[in-house]
């Protein structure tokens, strides 16, 4: 009897390393040229666990939008996208998909852009759309179409992963934003330098994106094709951007628009941004495929 029972600890523990040996999700940084930007852009990928040993599966994908002033990295460093994933794949409560950040962003002090909109300068959405999405959807194998295709980010992303939904409600099945710079706050923002500066260009484009505006705005027909795509808002109390995340939802209710919102304590920290993931990512597995 003591020996089955040492044979079957051994087994397992054979499983257990076979396991860890086995198929294993990647994360990969590489580089497109922009003919829009006029130079060469970063980006980085998670590739699911199946991805090298189902070389004929397609999967759904994410466009993970980082912060201001943080790169295509930002997610995988710091918000540590990838372990999450795996964890959420392993437990059933997400599906294997394809995450993608491109980098939008840097230091300021280094001469470097930032933003997800189109400006003078700095044509990012433009390059977004017709050079980055084609670019990943035609290298990698993503199922594409709307209902497999979604967009997150937070702070400054989560302005854009909102603003993008918006515009383009006919590509993305859901949006989630974190912490989102959905206006400019009255208080709490960094602060331009002198006019025409790279932060003061970025603060205007807010402004003329402002994704609350574009709600109050939108006529029927806009407003019929925004509730074609899920949305969820997630804001911590303490966040300095909380009131423009509440007028966000709050222009989204009044035009009866279907968004979920989500208040939690935190503030605009990479705890937060980091936690937020345990809600995020199953919310978009959910929506894949409706």
């Amino acid at each position: 009897m003591k020996r089955i029972i040492l044979l079957t600890v051994a087994l397992y523990q054979i499983c257990l390393a076979f396991a860890q040996w086995g198929p294993q999700s990647k994360v990969e940084s590489h580089s497109l040229q922009s003919k829009v930007l006029g130079t060469e852009r970063e980006y980085t990928i998670y590739l699911p666990k199946s991805y090298e040993a189902e070389t004929d599966r397609k999967y759904p994908i994410l466009y993970l939008l980082h912060g201001m002033t943080d790169t295509d990295k930002a997610w995988f460093w710091r918000g540590h996208v990838h372990e999450v994933m795996d964890q959420l794949v392993a437990s059933g409560e997400a599906v294997e998909m394809i995450i993608v950040s491109p980098n939008a962003g840097g230091s300021f002090e280094e001469g470097n852009w930032n933003g997800y909109f189109d400006m003078p300068g700095w044509k990012y959405e433009t390059f977004f759309f017709t050079e980055f999405l084609p670019h990943i959807e035609s290298t990698y194998r993503v199922t594409g179409g709307k209902s497999h295709r979604s967009v997150a980010g937070l702070s400054m992303g989560g302005g854009g992963a909102a603003a993008y939904a918006q515009k383009h409600p006919e590509l993305f099945s859901s949006a989630y934003a974190i912490s989102a710079l959905m206006n400019i706050p009255e208080h709490g923002a960094a602060q331009p330098r002198e006019p025409g500066d790279k932060l003061a260009i970025l603060t205007q484009s807010v402004k003329d994106n402002s994704c609350v505006k574009y709600v109050i705005e939108a006529d029927e027909e806009c407003k019929k094709q925004l509730r074609t795509v899920k949305w969820f808002v997630d804001c911590g109390d303490d966040d300095f951007l909380l009131d423009r995340n509440i007028e966000f939802f709050q222009a989204m209710r009044k035009a009866h628009i279907p968004c979920e919102f989500r208040m939690r304590d935190g503030g605009h920290t990479w705890e937060y941004f980091h936690s937020a993931l345990y809600t995020c990512l199953p919310f978009l597995s959910r929506n894949f495929g409706k």
